[in-house]
């Protein structure tokens, strides 16, 4: 049954993103003092990314395909030029600044770098060869590299596992993965030296938050004892007192779902998971029925780094995963975020409406 619209937009798909978004305003209105002005931004960011995702369903995956250097390479320059002139905040040079326009490049890649690594894979007979595997990791690691540098670890890790994906879906060879895995173990204490202060206090701070109360374990602290007061039922609305208070720092972005958890419950919560999995159980079964192998391994990969989004903050705000700044997807405020997510969606969707009718 063909459940995609005259406009290219899969219904299901879209009617759950549509539900997503309006359970986001109702709790950044609670997470956000009830500030009518932040709501009002954000309803305009949820509309523009809403019209990205539509225009990119009606671009064929074959020219999605045929773009794929091209946005790629434009990805690159941008980061590049965040590195020489971006605009520095809270410690760090994330965006540039076009006077009308402010955003991070670093959230293209998240995008930029699967399409690159699928056209890269598709081009030769799978499963990879180890000089396809050699080029495509290249392509990985290096705007990896370079979103490190800003620094923005959070980011680096969902560009770096979007890439991965497209490379396991391809068809790695099982000798591959324990090379990889035996290669991160080795350089492990390199990658460690690199880090930066804040961002080992993060990681030392999961096991015992509580060594540093005041300090690096006051986020997952808070966040936890916001989760585990909220109980079966919730507060209800408006009625967290680890969110009104203010006591959760950074509620309306990294630290949102604390704030639905505190004042919706267990119910609440796992209501909110349950809509999550349909979105990607959806996205998965369009990559399933794809029509060709770069469609298959594009769409694959965005869905599944879309569940790795939504692992990460749960499991960040719930403390058994580090504090490393990544929003709850679709619903923490922000905007370049929320726009690469759609086109993200935008891009399912047109290989869900260019797929065979008949399977």
């Amino acid at each position: 049954m063909n459940e995609t619209s005259e406009f290219n937009v899969d219904v299901p798909l879209l009617g759950a993103l549509l539900l997503l978004c309006a359970g986001s305003l109702a709790i950044l209105y609670s997470a956000g003092g009830e500030d009518l002005g932040l709501l009002g931004r954000q309803s305009v960011r949820i509309g523009a990314a809403l019209a990205v995702m539509l225009v990119l369903a009606q671009i064929a995956p074959a020219s999605l395909a045929r773009w794929s250097p091209y946005v790629f390479g434009a990805g690159l320059v941008l980061l590049l030029l965040v590195l020489g002139i971006g605009i520095v905040g809270k410690g760090a040079q994330r965006w540039l600044d076009l006077g009308i326009l402010r955003f991070q490049p670093a959230e293209i890649m998240k995008l930029a770098v699967p399409m690159m690594v699928a056209w890269i894979l598709t081009r030769t007979p799978l499963p990879p060869r180890i000089r396809d595997l050699a080029v495509a990791m290249a392509v990985v690691l290096v705007p990896v590299a370079l979103v490190v540098l800003q620094p923005d670890l959070g980011t680096a890790v969902l560009i770096g596992v979007s890439g991965v994906l497209v490379i396991f879906l391809a068809g790695l060879r099982w000798r591959y993965i324990l090379s990889v895995v035996l290669l991160v173990a080795a350089t492990t204490p390199v990658l460690w030296s690199m880090l930066h202060d804040y961002q080992r206090r993060r990681i030392v701070t999961l096991f015992d938050p509580w060594a540093d109360p005041l300090g690096a374990g006051y986020h997952t602290i808070q966040s936890i004892i916001a989760v585990g007061s909220g109980g079966t039922y919730g507060k209800g609305w408006l009625n967290g007192s680890q969110s009104q208070l203010e006591f959760i720092p950074e509620r309306s972005t990294d630290f949102i779902y604390a704030v639905f958890a505190e004042e919706f419950g267990l119910i609440g919560g796992l209501t909110l998971v349950a809509l999550y999995m349909f979105i990607i159980a959806r996205s998965l079964m369009i990559s399933f029925y794809a029509r060709d192998t770069y469609s298959r391994l594009l769409s694959g990969s965005l869905a599944l780094t879309f569940f790795f989004y939504l692992f990460v903050n749960i499991g960040m705000v719930a403390g058994i995963l580090p504090v490393v700044g990544v929003p709850l997807p679709l619903v923490s405020y922000g905007g370049t975020s929320m726009v690469t997510l759609m086109a993200g969606f935008g891009i399912l969707m047109s290989i869900q409406s260019h797929r065979p009718l008949m399977q």
